[in-house]
This record gives C-alpha cells, sequence and structure tokens, in this order.
C-alpha cells in the first residue's frame, strides 16, 4: 500500500516538474543556470521545491507587468514639457566625454534622459545623510515623495516619521512607499500616524488579505530609496530608514555606505521614478499633466556642474537596463573599474566583462564587506571572488559591513544607486541608480576608495585555498542555487 502511494507521488511530482520545467523554457524564456537551480531543488526535493518555486521561483504575472507599464510615465514626455528645457536640450552633453557619449546613447534608449548642471553632495555614513535629510525635510515647503526598501519602526524611522507628520499637518503633500518585504517588521499603526496627519501611504506589493506571512510576491522587492522634495531636492543610495544603516547594530559595525543628495535637473528623474512606482501601488490615473501644474517638476534649477542619467530597472521588463548599462561601463574602459557591492554574484555576461576588462589591461578591483549579514550570500559571493583573484582582478575585504553600490570607471564616469552586483538586483529587484557624469566627482571617488582600501583587507588566490573543506562546500553549494537568490 505505502509502495503504491510513493509510486504516485513520485509519478505526481514528475508530472509537476516536467511542466514547471516547459515553463521555464518556453513561457518565461529562463535562463539555462535558473533553471538548472530549479530542476536540482525539484528533483531533490520534489514537493517542499514545488512549495519554494510557487513562494520564490514564479515570476510576475503578465497581469502585473502590464499594469506597471500602464500606470508608468514617460521621462521623455515629462522633460519635454518642464518650463525651460531648452537649455537642458542645449546642454545635455556638457560634462559628457566624446568617449561617454555611447553610454549615454544607450541609457537614453532605456528612457534615461541625460541631465545637466546638477550639484551632487555624496555622503559615505548613514548619520551624516539622515542629518542633511532631516534639514531638507524640516524646510520642505510644498511636496515631499519619501519611497524606501525598509522604512523601520526604530529611533532613526520615529524621527523621520515625526517630520513627515509634523508636514503633512502643515498641509504640504506628503506621500510614503515601503516595501512589503523591507519593511514588514514595522507595523501598519506606525505608518497610518501619516494618513491620520493627512499624508497618503502606498505599499508595494502588499501580502495576500493584508496577511503579511502570505505574500505571493515575496520574491520581488521594490529595493529602491529615493526622497525628492519640492521638486528639487533629491536623494538616494544605499541609506535605508533602520538602525542597523547608522552603525547601531554591533555585529555589523562599522557600516559604511554611500548616498547623494542631488540638486538641480536630474531631480526630475527620481521624481519620475517615484510617480511610477505610487501609480502603481496606489492605482493612481492622475494625468501626467497635472504634476506639472502642481509644481512636482518645477523649471530647472542650473546649480552645479554634474551631468546625469537617472536609470531604473525591474522584473517588470525582460531587459535588465541597470546590468547592462554596467556592462557596458566595463567593457568600454581604458583604465580603471573599481566595484563596491555588498554582494558580488555576478551572470554570465557580467563575469565576462570583467574578464575582459582585466585581460584587456584596465585595473579593476572588487571592495565586498569582510562581515556578512547573509551567510549564504557571503558564501557565494567569495567562490566568485576566488576566481576574480585567480583572473587578475585585485579584492578586498572591507572591515565591517560594506552596504555601497559604486562602480567608479576611468576618470569621469561613476554610479551610485540602490543596485548590488548580484542576480536578485538586476533581474528580481526593482532597482536605480545614477549615472554621473564629472571629473571632480570621479576624483573625489576615487579618493574615497583609495581611504576604504587602508581600511580593508586585499585577499589572493592563497587566501581561499587556505579554507577549510565544510566552507568550500558550501561556497560550491550556494554557488550552483546563486542565481535565485
Amino acid at each position: 500500500m505505502f509502495g503504491e502511494i510513493l509510486k504516485y507521488v513520485i509519478t505526481i511530482g514528475a508530472g509537476i516538474n516536467f511542466l514547471l520545467l516547459i515553463g521555464m523554457v518556453f513561457l518565461e524564456r529562463r535562463k539555462p543556470d535558473n533553471i538548472i537551480a530549479w530542476l536540482t531543488i525539484l528533483t531533490f526535493l520534489p514537493i517542499v521545491g514545488f512549495v519554494l518555486y510557487v513562494i520564490f521561483g514564479s515570476g510576475l504575472s503578465v497581469r502585473t507587468r502590464r499594469m506597471i507599464k500602464k500606470k508608468s510615465i514617460s521621462e521623455r514626455d515629462i522633460i519635454r514639457n518642464i518650463d525651460g528645457i531648452q537649455t537642458i536640450e542645449q546642454a545635455r552633453l556638457d560634462g559628457i566625454l566624446k568617449a561617454d557619449r555611447e553610454l549615454v546613447s544607450l541609457c537614453y534608449s532605456f528612457g534615461a534622459y541625460p541631465l545637466p548642471r546638477n550639484n551632487i553632495k555624496v555622503y559615505t555614513s548613514g548619520d551624516e545623510k539622515i542629518k542633511a535629510l532631516k534639514q531638507d525635510l524640516l524646510s520642505a515647503k510644498s511636496s515631499i515623495n519619501i519611497e524606501y526598501y525598509i522604512f523601520a519602526n526604530d529611533r532613526v524611522g520615529k524621527e523621520i516619521m515625526e517630520i513627515l507628520c509634523q508636514k503633512a499637518r502643515e498641509g504640504l503633500d506628503v506621500r510614503l512607499i515601503y516595501d512589503a518585504i523591507g519593511s514588514r517588521k514595522a507595523p501598519r499603526r506606525f505608518f497610518r500616524q501619516l494618513e491620520k496627519a493627512g499624508g497618503q501611504v502606498g505599499e508595494f506589493f502588499p501580502p495576500f488579505m493584508s496577511i503579511r506571512l502570505i505574500n505571493l510576491k515575496i520574491n520581488y522587492r521594490n529595493h529602491r530609496k529615493v526622497v525628492v522634495i519640492d521638486g528639487k531636492i533629491g536623494y538616494t543610495g544605499g541609506v535605508n530608514i533602520r538602525d542597523d544603516h547608522m552603525s547601531r547594530d554591533k555585529k555589523l559595525r562599522p557600516w559604511r555606505d554611500t548616498h547623494i543628495r542631488l540638486e538641480g535637473s536630474g531631480v526630475y528623474g527620481l521624481q519620475n521614478i517615484f510617480l511610477d512606482d505610487w501609480r502603481y501601488c496606489k492605482n493612481d490615473n492622475t494625468p501626467p499633466r497635472l504634476y506639472l501644474e502642481n509644481g512636482f517638476f518645477p523649471s530647472p534649477k542650473i546649480c552645479g556642474d554634474a551631468t546625469v542619467q537617472i536609470l531604473s530597472s525591474g522584473p517588470d521588463s525582460q531587459i535588465k537596463q541597470i546590468r547592462e548599462t554596467f556592462v557596458k561601463m566595463i567593457t568600454s574602459a581604458k583604465e580603471r573599474v573599481y566595484i563596491q557591492t555588498p554582494y558580488f554574484i555576478p551572470d554570465d555576461v557580467f563575469f565576462s566583462a570583467l574578464r575582459i576588462a582585466v585581460k584587456s589591461g584596465v585595473d579593476v578591483r572588487i571592495m565586498v564587506p569582510k562581515v556578512p549579514d547573509k551567510r549564504a550570500v557571503y558564501f557565494a559571493t567569495t567562490s566568485y571572488l576566488k576566481e576574480m583573484s585567480e583572473m587578475g582582478i585585485k579584492t578586498y575585504l572591507y572591515n565591517g559591513f560594506l552596504h555601497s553600490k559604486v562602480m567608479i570607471v576611468d576618470n569621469n564616469l561613476l554610479s551610485i544607486g540602490t543596485c548590488n552586483m548580484d542576480n536578485r538586483s538586476f533581474g528580481l529587484n526593482f532597482e536605480n541608480t545614477v549615472l554621473i557624469y564629472s571629473e571632480m566627482l570621479n576624483k573625489q571617488h576615487q579618493e574615497i576608495f583609495k581611504k576604504d582600501i587602508e581600511n580593508s583587507y586585499e585577499v589572493n588566490i592563497n587566501y581561499f585555498q587556505k579554507k577549510n573543506s565544510l566552507t568550500k562546500m558550501l561556497q560550491a553549494i550556494f554557488r550552483l542555487l546563486s542565481s535565485l537568490f
């Protein structure tokens, strides 16, 4: 009797595996490494594997993708209707070297307008960024749009929430988006206080029937960190609204991050990203012209010398815009590529780009944290770092937790944003990054990188060979499954 039941279970399991395989190959058109990873799980864990696939493996539904696209606003259409935009059209390539104009064209094809004359302030710690953000929030005159992957109900979260509520009571248009997974530990009453004060709140990909333990989109997170104040000041980067990002967690101390404050026409790109997400999660049908009339896109302020492109990507698109942009940056490099990321899990294309760069004589360096916050991802990361060292790439372990998402290329280009160098950020998360064309800021960040090296440990192939057998086995296992992270 038991044998018959087992036979039926195995047959049903095999049938389900076959149907899932067909779906992955012909409907979702997944990459071979992703298919192999899921087949491994489904084969060795037929029942548990199916549950894991339903929760973590299934892609966004066609309905969800269509809804996101339907609600999106064309950045180009918005920008062309802004008063004074002729100034931007005439100067849109200011500060961009001829060698970078292919990259500008690529990102423009992804919808990222080249926006000149920006003033950018860089913060390398959470405390610095939060102090500046508080001052700007308190000085807001008309609107605050704020979007975070993590908005915690802790000390720093309560401080920011108090300011948002205060500004809402003053009559400002205050809107907040938080990610359902990233902010799951914050109770809903924490966000309702803003609504009671007159503000508006949106939860990105909310759970089924508001039950936080049941979220069929758990594998897709809005990892963006975007703030736009009065349509004139913007913030983005790695720092969330949570105490550990302020180096208040002893296990993850020091917390090293990178965030930027932006003034100038580049704020339009951040505002556009926020409004796209807002229109989707609130099912908002406001005509785009009203955003112009209501001051969300004020006339451009010429206040600096940096030209930027604000790039976004997410699982709603088959094209991995940020990944493809990074690959173009790496393969176009002539002198250097410096990368900082907490998680380094490159796919084949990204891996090949780095190999081509270093074999072409480019100085390639990669820095990740020495202190991990996610063990599984860290094992996979160190596995890839071993191969980077074998190829001649200099690799560093930062003494603390490094959360920066930065790429420095040659002498005029860098990227600062929310996107890690891993499969999750490239394909599963909603992300954004700022491409900055500026010799001054590039040089500034080269100096920051070199200073971080002083607080890091350079590793080589001998470092990895000394690892014990258990560590090597775990590295191999989690690398195999890395396309699922």
